[in-house]
């Protein structure tokens, strides 16, 4: 299988010794490794690789594709080698999107925490991980290679314990569908959303298909036999058009759709909906006029998707309406152009100008040579100025870009912040004034005899994290202030360190000073035993004055006494053992 996908996308691509490099190199990568499904990753990145070409994307994207998850599960000194060497053999731009897919995974932590604990996830809650998943990703390459790992893995999400089928589909029903049909990629979307719902709500996935499918078969047998008739009367009207189909909504769309009527079959119009496709806007408002002339429609339920857009993009214009037999249908009316963006997603848009079909043999697409170049160029730059971090616990903590751990403690509590003593970022102790990035994992350590430090001043970014700093550090200045000369500032430093440095010495010395050792005759003085010779009961030694009055015991043989001894001759005292 994985051999033919690999042949096919060699053959097909405009850069075959590129893809023929990056299979080597990952079968080294992945040997030995393999999902938690019990496959082996390499077949997975083929076959996720396979798919982005048959929609057509670049050579470095098919190579970032196969290569996706050689850096997962890695300690970080390696995975560190690991992306050298990709850059260094395929260039940064195949390395950073192989480098984005793999932390998109830090999403899953937050997800996995709070369904181990039980807790519910609000929609603010969310949507700062939707958001936090825009700003890692930075690149739709990485978003479209993680959309078709995730299809593929869902696949085979039977063979994963159940615990873990719930987060993965947890995340990706709350964060993936959501994210796919931003972008309006209809066709993932839909796939995604229905893998996932079987898993989540298994019973009400079953209950659903037995209950749908009948209703589906009726309104798709009704719809077939209506389309010559609605045919035939915008062929009276003078309406071309290219195309007239039916389509059931997914599953999970149906469920939802049923929820807000009382799951009442009857209440839904749109389970399957009729689609209407024309050659131009013009024709699209006409073909409404006539469906409406012959066809009444429900007021509440016409929308003009053409004028006013989904956000995601989407166009088209919908109604409602009552056909023969008092039945009630949602009608969509598009071009072909609406109609392809609808399924693929802003990717359509070059593929339609190009005249390239993307279906093929039912749910494959065209295999085409050019290559699109909104995937290339575009980037997504959502929320740069900001970084997403986690808590221990699992909840979002949005913050200003180059914000602090100083920052992150306030964020989450004045008190925390006020009493910050540490931090440490995936078990490991980092500074206060490091730099956080998307999808961090940030512990504070407090301590309540500790306050805020004036200095944090110089690497906080946020407002509130400044002003409880002032606050505190300015109540315990001085009421009487002045500048102090720069020179005064200088020589109390320097006094400073020097009697520290005795001090320190001082106490060395008086945790290593022997009792039995005599200078000039004197027993119970301190003295310091010289590290660089080690002198020992028995040998014949001296003992140098340093600086600082503390007497140092060396072996008379000892160079770095010698050298001493002749430079300040004054500073050698006799010593012995008895």
């Amino acid at each position: 299988m994985a051999g033919n996908n690999i042949q096919k996308i060699i053959k097909r691509s405009s850069n075959p010794e590129l893809i023929e490099k990056t299979l080597e190199f990952a079968k080294l990568a992945y040997k030995g490794r393999f999902r938690l499904s019990g496959e082996e990753y390499i077949e997975h990145a083929i076959r996720v690789a396979a798919v982005l070409d048959q929609l057509g994307l670049d050579p470095k994207t098919i190579s970032a594709a196969i290569l996706h998850d050689t850096l997962d599960d890695l300690l970080p000194a390696a995975r560190k080698i690991q992306s050298q060497e990709i850059v260094k053999n395929f260039g940064e731009e195949t390395a950073y999107l192989v480098e984005r897919v793999t932390e998109l995974n830090k999403i899953r932590y937050s997800l996995a925490v709070n369904v181990k604990e039980k807790k519910v996830f609000t929609k603010e809650k969310i949507e700062s991980l939707r958001k936090m998943f825009f700003a890692i990703s930075k690149d739709p390459r990485a978003i479209l290679i993680e959309l078709y790992s995730r299809l593929d893995g869902l696949n085979l999400l039977h063979r994963l314990p159940q615990d873990y089928q719930r987060v993965y589909a947890l995340e990706t029903l709350e964060i993936l569908v959501p994210v796919a049909n931003r972008l309006g990629l209809g066709e993932i979307k839909t796939k995604l959303e229905d893998l996932s719902f079987s898993y989540l709500f298994p019973n009400r996935y079953k209950w659903l298909q037995d209950n749908i499918k009948e209703k589906y078969e009726e309104r798709k047998r009704y719809l077939k036999k209506f389309i010559p008739k609605l045919k035939k009367i915008l062929k009276k009207e003078r309406v071309a058009t290219l195309d007239i189909n039916y389509r059931a909504k997914s599953y999970w769309s149906s469920y939802q759709k049923l929820l807000k009527k009382n799951m009442d079959f009857d209440r839904v119009h749109d389970l399957v909906a009729m689609r209407v496709i024309v050659k131009d806007i013009e024709s699209c408002y006409k073909t409404l006029g006539v469906i409406h002339k012959h066809y009444k429609p429900i007021s509440e339920e016409i929308d003009d998707y053409i004028a006013k857009p989904k956000p995601n993009g989407y166009r088209a214009l919908h109604t409602t309406v009552f056909l023969e037999e008092d039945r009630i249908s949602e009608i969509q009316i598009k071009t072909e152009e609406m109609h392809k963006e609808a399924e693929y997603g802003i990717c359509a848009h070059w593929s339609y100008k190009e005249k390239i079909d993307l279906k093929k043999e039912g749910k494959n697409y065209e295999w085409i040579k050019e290559t699109p170049d909104f995937w290339k160029t575009f980037k997504i730059d959502f929320y740069s100025d900001k970084v997403f971090v986690l808590t221990p616990k699992g909840d979002v903590i949005i913050l200003p870009k180059n914000s602090t751990p100083v920052d992150f403690a306030y964020a989450v509590h004045s008190d925390i912040g006020n009493h910050c003593e540490s931090a440490k970022i995936s078990g490991k102790i980092i500074p206060l004034s490091h730099i956080l990035e998307n999808g961090d994992v940030v512990e504070i350590i407090t301590n309540k005899k500790r306050g805020p430090s004036h200095d944090w001043l110089g690497f906080v970014k946020t407002n509130l994290a400044q002003s409880n700093i002032k606050k505190i550090t300015e109540q315990k200045e001085p009421a009487f202030k002045f500048s102090i000369p720069h020179f005064i500032k200088k020589t109390i430093a320097e006094y400073s360190e020097r009697a520290k440095q005795k001090k320190e010495e001082q106490q060395q010395i008086k945790r290593e000073s022997p009792r039995h050792i005599y200078l000039a005759g004197q027993k119970g003085m301190l003295v310091n035993i010289a590290k660089c010779c080690k002198p020992e009961p028995g040998d014949k030694v001296q003992a140098y004055l340093t600086k600082y009055r503390a007497a140092v015991l060396h072996r008379i043989s000892c160079k770095n006494f010698q050298r001493l001894a002749e430079k300040f001759p004054n500073r050698v005292i006799d010593a012995s053992w008895k």
